[in-house]
């Protein structure tokens, strides 16, 4: 029986699993904490006996500080197993390109100098490194955002960047078992800026436009990502046979849409006022 552990059990890889384990595999996910059926990530004894098992492992458990806790905890047995190996790394170890597309062959750096670091190594073990833009899929997206008043639109007309529908990773990650080791990028074949996609949701919704705020008045984290400018090419994964069912925004945002029960109107957020726009 195929074997998948994956570390790091979350929104995306959790889809990998659920796939998985709906075809018949034998799937065993780490969290931090071990809650439900899962293994606790410090469980050594438990995650050593899986990695020695498994056919195939998967680690969507992002750096701590300057170090990868999972190579830094379980690089020698990782190096041993004989099973395929991925990482979901990001699209983010680009850096800003000014728009321009990026393949794989595109110098690395950017300003997550532990997630470069942490792509590089997975690399070197001889990984299948997918770099992941935007993700979105059920529960997380645009509609919820703009549904919950919490979306915004920056005034910056000429930034563009990537996404991908999360099943579209699920089926880009299992396209590759018989490929070669490599990084890999999964993204849809239309980059656009995140204005256009929230301002399609709100048109799937029915609801106003949501206001446009400061730069300035986001978090540093939010500032880092607005700043970049990139668009991400796909060809190489689609050399793989694999191709995104939802080829653009809107083809993901529709099929989401109709998963979502109507708003009562006495719950809608209000229309931003004319000095918010």
């Amino acid at each position: 029986m195929s074997r998948l552990l994956v570390l790091g059990l979350g929104y995306t890889a959790g889809r990998i699993a659920a796939r998985l384990a709906g075809e018949g595999w034998h799937v065993v996910g780490t969290t931090r904490d071990g809650r439900g059926d899962t293994l606790a990530f410090d469980d050594a004894g438990g995650v050593l006996a899986e990695i020695a098992a498994a056919t195939h492992i998967l680690s969507s458990v992002p750096p701590e500080g300057d170090a990868d806790p999972v190579l830094a905890r379980y690089g020698p047995a990782l190096l041993r197993s004989e099973a395929w190996r991925g990482y979901l790394s990001s699209t983010g170890v680009y850096g800003d390109t000014g728009g321009a597309w990026v393949d794989e062959t595109a110098p690395t750096g950017g300003r997550r100098a532990p997630r470069t670091q942490a792509d590089a190594d997975w690399l070197a073990l001889g990984a299948h490194v997918f770099r992941l833009p935007g993700i979105y899929g059920p529960g997380r997206s645009a509609l919820e955002r703009v549904r919950e008043g919490k979306a915004h639109r920056i005034d910056l007309p000429d930034q563009i960047f990537s996404r991908v529908h999360v099943d579209d990773i699920v089926s880009g990650v299992l396209a590759s078992f018989g490929a070669p080791a490599g990084a890999y990028n999964l993204a849809d074949d239309y980059p656009t800026s995140q204005n256009d996609v929230v301002a399609f949701a709100a048109s799937l919704l029915n609801l106003p436009l949501p206001p446009f705020v400061a730069l300035d008045s986001l978090s540093p984290m939010a500032r880092g990502f607005y700043r970049e400018n990139r668009r991400v090419a796909n060809g190489k994964a689609k050399r793989l046979g694999w191709a995104p069912a939802f080829a653009d925004y809107r083809a993901g945002l529709r099929a989401l849409s109709a998963m979502i029960s109507p708003m009562p109107a006495s719950t809608a957020p209000a229309a931003a006022s004319a000095d918010q726009r």
